[in-house]
């Protein structure tokens, strides 16, 4: 039996056109719900979005991802949602949504350091 720690990631993406289902990855949500533990990270490349002609401006898109963050963070502007457990507000987040964020299904793992596996995940499928 392994000791490590079980976790679910989902990789955020910023969908320009749903219709077209094109996508591009801008982040990463990862949740431990035995250490209580949640982290979402960011990276929004303007050189790859301009390759998408997207159909929002970078500073509405740096606004929405934002709220993303404050929610993970648990921060109490974000609304109620914030205050919610953990793994509920990795739910929420993670939930199918037809918006111009989305992410993709959460995907379990084992790791004994939560730190450095979603750094390798983030440069894996972000960067």
């Amino acid at each position: 039996m392994h000791d490590g720690n079980l976790y679910e990631y989902a990789i955020v993406r910023y969908v320009p056109r749903i219709e077209r289902e094109e996508f591009i990855n801008v982040g990463l949500a990862m949740m431990c719900k035995r250490k209580r533990w949640i982290r979402l990270e960011i990276k929004l490349s303007e050189d790859r979005l301009a390759a998408f002609s997207p159909l929002h401006t970078t500073e509405t898109l740096r606004n929405q991802l934002n709220a993303f963050r404050m929610i993970a963070d648990g921060d109490s502007a974000a609304g109620p949602v914030a205050g919610y457990p953990v793994e509920e507000r990795f739910r929420w987040l993670t939930a199918a949504k037809s918006a111009c964020i989305q992410t993709s299904r959460p995907h379990p793992g084992i790791a004994d350091n939560l730190d450095s596996t979603f750094d390798r995940l983030f440069t894996e499928l972000v960067e």
